[in-house]
């Protein structure tokens, strides 16, 4: 095994929920199930190549204030299983609550995201070099984040309140705590139902840079075409690739059941996903 797999980042979505949105709704819930191909969240794939089923429910108050529940089947917590341990967590629950409103000609919208990996047991992750939490903290993640819309345009900054899905540098005991993802998309509307939206994002992870021989601070990037066939039903299709270091972020599980799988590695993405 390679000692660097001890400190993966992993997380969420490739565009999980509507976090940036600051137009205004009637106030009402709204449901999304759906498939991808391969769950990728800032350009990290979190199902080791295969498909994840998701769904969610949003609820708009209508004057600005929403709130939400999303989930996802994952396999990076799992991956960490070894020979002697098997750590639990296959399933993503990412509760959110949030205000937009507009001023000024743009839009704003802030709240607080909670990625609760249900069950998870990462903190077991044994990789024989001091037992027990050596390797990880709890996966579960809280941050906070702000959006601004000016007409196509979308810049994000998320902060973590805590340490980032699970990583800690034990050797001088700090968490990732303050930890930022900064976000910039465009969208193009393409007629026919078809917007094209290229993307940029950079995650900078706190108190790990030079540790577990890489950078795990990293640049990712994606052009998605999304397509509406209306009646809610709605596809997309992502070509996405990172800069993120191979010797960081290739999962190396410890009990011999899979393969090396590089989470940054340049990937197309298809989903599917109908909204009721």
């Amino acid at each position: 095994m390679k000692a660097s797999s001890k400190f993966i980042l992993s997380a969420i979505a490739l565009a999980s929920a509507a976090f940036a949105q600051t137009s205004y709704a009637d106030a009402g819930v709204t449901y999304n199930v759906g498939a991808i191909s391969e769950y990728r969240y800032r350009g990290l794939g979190q199902t080791r190549g295969k498909p994840a089923l998701q769904g969610g429910v949003d609820y708009d108050a209508g004057n600005g204030f929403y709130l939400g529940a999303w989930g996802s089947t994952i396999k990076w917590i799992k991956d960490q299983s070894t020979s002697t341990q098997d750590v639990k967590g296959s399933l993503e629950l990412d509760l959110y609550g949030g205000y937009k409103f507009e001023a000024g000609g743009l839009g704003y919208d802030v709240g607080f995201l909670r990625y609760q990996y249900v069950g998870n047991k990462l903190e077991d992750a044994d990789w024989g070099s001091g037992g027990k939490g050596f390797t990880y903290k709890n996966a579960n993640t809280d941050e906070i984040y702000g959006a601004i819309t000016a007409g196509a345009f979308v810049a994000k900054y998320s902060y973590a309140l805590s340490n980032l899905f699970g990583n800690y540098n034990f050797t001088t005991d700090k968490g990732t705590k303050g930890s930022y993802y900064l976000d910039l998309s465009y969208t193009v509307d393409i007629g026919n139902g078809m917007t094209l939206v290229p993307h940029v994002g950079r995650q900078k992870v706190k108190h790990l840079e030079g540790f577990a021989a890489g950078n795990p601070s990293y640049t990712d990037f994606a052009l998605t075409l999304n397509k509406d066939f209306g009646g809610g039903l709605s596809a997309s299709l992502s070509a996405i690739g990172t800069s993120a270091d191979k010797n960081v972020y290739t999962i190396v599980p410890g009990n011999g059941s899979t393969v090396d799988y590089y989470q940054g590695k340049s990937q197309l993405v298809a989903g599917l996903k109908y909204t009721f």
